[in-house]
């Protein structure tokens, strides 16, 4: 099969290595345009590394980019982590139209953050889907859906890079063998299900210590480690990255009610949070012990 691999970054490289590994014919590598200022696009570099066609098209509407695509003969684009919208027109170029990856349980979760907010929720299990993009956002059927598990102290970081992200990069190498032996399938998504969040932004992650130790501790997971959950101490912020729930530690709401060598634990509604590390503000990451032996920090005082 004649492919188009489009996407960026490490899942987009991630896929064009794995379809390359296994001798696919990819004809054609998208990505999004360079950023002045930053480095090359992993997926960019992988594909100068190959010496495969690339292309960084501004805008998929614009009849040169559509009429180039049209010329490349494809059988099918798999679409890796892609921003840029595409439009109908050139999603349905290839003969057998695009697929696109979404790391959520379509319906649920549509939207840019979506494993951010199902760890935030206190979500026991999230997951991928293949779908077959429209124009609306994340609506379209789904070819396949694999399922993971969030476990009590996962995190952002765990949940995507060592379970969405390998499962996905074998779903879609699996998808192309799927149309290659006319086994792709079309599910109707049950719209009525659906849920969509927005970008989990910092404004969204201030950590309220009034709140149910649990509830800290998704929030915190669910950021780690973007956005970075944060809290205040002497009015200047300070992000939370790791850190462990702890039950029954006393204290007010946002009180530090101990610190040793390598931890800060502040109290919250029926627990704790042991933080072990963070960021100060205008700062890199750092032990909490750190932290607190530089700014003074003793048993009795507030976080907001």
């Amino acid at each position: 099969m004649r492919l188009l691999v489009m996407g960026q970054q490490a899942f987009g490289k991630a896929v064009l290595e794995a379809l390359l590994e296994r001798g696919e014919n990819v004809v054609a590598v998208y990505c999004a345009p360079d950023k002045e200022g930053r480095p090359l696009d992993p997926m960019k570099e992988a594909a100068l590394e190959k010496g495969l066609a690339l292309y960084q098209p501004g805008d998929f509407k614009d009849p040169d980019v559509l009429a180039q695509m049209r010329a490349l003969e494809a059988d099918l684009c798999l679409m890796a982590f892609v921003t840029l919208f595409v439009p109908e027109e050139a999603r349905e170029t290839p003969k057998h139209g695009s697929i696109c990856f979404h790391p959520s349980l379509l319906p649920l979760h549509r939207g840019p953050s979506s494993i951010n907010w199902p760890i935030i929720g206190g979500a026991t299990k999230t997951g991928l889907s293949l779908f077959y993009p429209d124009d609306g956002l994340d609506e379209g059927d789904i070819l396949l859906q694999r399922e993971v598990e969030i476990g009590p102290d996962d995190t952002l970081g765990t949940v995507y890079f060592k379970k969405i992200f390998p499962l996905g990069v074998a779903a879609m190498v699996e998808a192309v063998d799927l149309f290659r032996e006319g086994r792709a399938e079309r599910t109707q998504q049950d719209h009525s299900k659906a849920s969509y969040e927005s970008w989990c932004r910092k404004k969204d992650v201030r950590i309220d210590w009034t709140k149910p130790a649990d509830q800290v501790y998704n929030l915190i997971r669910g950021a780690n480690p973007q956005p970075g959950a944060w809290t205040t101490c002497d009015g200047k912020t300070v992000q939370v990255f790791d850190a462990r729930k702890i039950d029954n530690a006393g204290g007010a709401p946002g009180e530090i009610v101990a610190v040793t060598d390598a931890t800060i634990t502040v109290a919250a509604a029926g627990g704790a949070i042991e933080v072990q590390r963070l960021r100060p503000e205008g700062e890199g990451k750092i032990p909490a012990g750190d932290f607190a032996a530089a700014a003074g920090l003793k048993p009795g005082a507030v976080w907001s």
